[in-house]
């Protein structure tokens, strides 16, 4: 039988520094696990940051790099206890002796980790100096069969509803999405990629009837004004909690189960398909 769960997606700034990274995620990790949280969801880069610019690429500081196995995440670990927790990295593996990096994201709790995820679709900027993933997968956790994307991920109709063909009920997507870097508005309400992040979030919950849950820096990192805007949104594209601009937490308890199950009662968007008549 199904039964509520608390929900929450981070809106926070986090920077290159990893040892201020770490501590500021555990403080939250420990807050969540006070709170009776049962998923909670930070943003990429909770270690090691983000990329300060997108435009002049060369002169970037690249965020600290991390191995899949590094120390930090048993600290992590021991620290989750039953909170499941997801949260972003810039990753780096070697092949064929030479360092490849991946914007990354692991979730784990208490028993280990549950599920990895390398953004698959890098935007101008990214694609020239990591390389993308190749693997969409959902993946079992306490709280539920979930999906992680990466900010860019969500543009792509094709990605949420891969993992929702997986039987992923709730998608966890994290971000470090800044406003926009060609045609910035006076007004975060007012930015283009402002009115594009909540529009994704919305659309792809709704499309697919799956619970989202939308994490995001904020604040200034170099040249880029991140928007916040973290937020819970139900299978049936309403937004159940969010944050603005600012840090904070949009946190909320819902029965991910029952209500997507409510959600495809009449309307079963993925037995509706017609892959017969699309075009690859």
């Amino acid at each position: 039988m199904s039964h509520p769960v608390r929900v929450a997606a981070v809106a926070a700034n986090f920077g290159p520094d990893l040892e201020r990274g770490l501590a500021k995620a555990l403080g939250i990790v420990a807050e969540a696990r006070a709170s009776r949280t049962d998923l909670l969801v930070l943003p990429h880069g909770t270690l090691g940051g983000y990329l300060p610019d997108l435009v002049d690429i060369d002169s970037a500081q690249v965020p600290p790099a991390l191995a899949a196995d590094d120390p930090v995440f048993e600290l992590l670990r021991q620290a989750c206890g039953p909170l499941t927790v997801c949260l972003g990295y810039t990753e780096v593996e070697e092949v064929h002796g030479t360092p490849v990096q991946h914007p990354a994201a692991v979730c784990l709790s208490g028993d280990g980790v549950l599920g990895r995820h390398r953004k698959v679709h890098l935007p101008p900027g990214e694609a020239e100096l990591y390389a993308a993933g190749d693997r969409l997968a959902a993946f079992d956790t306490p709280v539920g069969r979930l999906g992680m994307l990466i900010d860019f991920d969500k543009t792509f109709p094709e990605a949420a509803r891969t993992l929702a063909l997986q039987g992923a009920q709730a998608i966890a997507c994290l971000s470090a999405w800044p406003a926009s870097v060609t045609d910035r508005a006076s007004r975060l309400p007012q930015d283009r990629q402002s009115r594009l992040f909540d529009l994704y979030d919305c659309a792809r919950a709704a499309e697919n009837q799956v619970v989202w849950i939308s994490s995001n820096q904020t604040g200034m990192h170099g040249s880029l004004r991140f928007l916040g805007q973290a937020k819970v949104v139900g299978p049936g594209g309403d937004v159940l909690a969010r944050t603005g601009s600012k840090g904070g937490l949009a946190a909320v308890e819902v029965d991910v189960e029952a209500e997507v199950a409510r959600a495809r009662r009449t309307l079963h968007h993925l037995d509706e398909r017609r892959s017969d008549v699309y075009e690859t």
